[in-house]
C-alpha cells in the first residue's frame, strides 16, 4: 500500500515562516512557502522585498495516517498545524498547483490577472458587492487593482476592484 501524501496548512509564529519551513524540512517533511515580491519604501528608497504570500502560513505535505504529524506542533517557528477536529485539515492539491503555476522563473508568485485576461477582455466579478456581474476589463489601475466597465442601471459604470476579484467569462 502506497502512502497518500496530501497538503496541509501550518500556522507559524509571527515572521517565522522561513524558520518553520527550514525546521520542518529538517524533520523530513515536504514544505512549500509561496512568496511574492512586494514594493517597500524606506528612507526615500523603494525596493522589491520577498514576502510570504500568506503571512504566518505555509504548506506541508504529509500522510496523516503514517507520518508523525503531531511533531509539527512542537517545531520551532510553528504555532500549530491547522486541524479539522482532531485531524489535519486538508488543502486541495489544486490550490497548491494553481499557486505554483503563477510562479515566475525566480520562484516568486506573480499576483494579478489570471492567464488570458487583458484589457478589453470580457470578465466576471467573482466576489464583493458586484459578484456575478459581467463587464469589460478597461485597464489595470495599479499593482493589484483593475478598472472594469459594468452595465449598471442602463449605462456603463467604471468600478475599481481588486484584480483577484475578476475571472474570465
Amino acid at each position: 500500500m502506497t502512502a497518500i501524501r496530501t497538503w496541509h496548512a501550518v500556522h507559524t509564529q509571527p515572521h517565522h515562516e522561513a524558520c518553520a519551513e527550514i525546521n520542518l524540512a529538517r524533520q523530513g517533511f515536504e514544505t512549500y512557502l509561496p512568496r511574492h515580491l512586494r514594493r517597500c519604501r524606506h528612507a526615500r528608497k523603494t525596493e522589491m522585498v520577498p514576502r510570504p504570500l500568506f503571512p504566518r502560513y505555509l504548506f506541508v505535505r504529509l500522510d496523516s495516517a503514517r507520518d508523525q504529524w503531531r511533531a509539527i506542533h512542537s517545531t520551532f517557528g510553528v504555532n500549530h498545524l491547522v486541524l479539522a477536529g482532531e485531524m489535519p485539515a486538508l488543502v486541495p492539491d489544486a490550490v497548491v498547483t494553481e499557486i505554483r503555476a503563477r510562479e515566475d522563473g525566480e520562484g516568486f508568485v506573480k499576483l494579478g490577472l489570471a492567464a488570458g485576461i487583458a484589457p478589453g477582455s470580457p470578465v466576471r466579478v467573482t466576489d464583493g458587492i458586484f459578484a456575478e456581474a459581467r463587464g469589460i476589463l478597461e485597464r489595470i489601475a495599479g499593482e493589484s487593482r483593475v478598472a472594469v466597465l459594468l452595465c449598471l442601471l442602463g449605462r456603463e459604470v467604471r468600478v475599481h476592484i481588486p484584480a483577484a476579484s475578476i475571472g474570465a467569462v
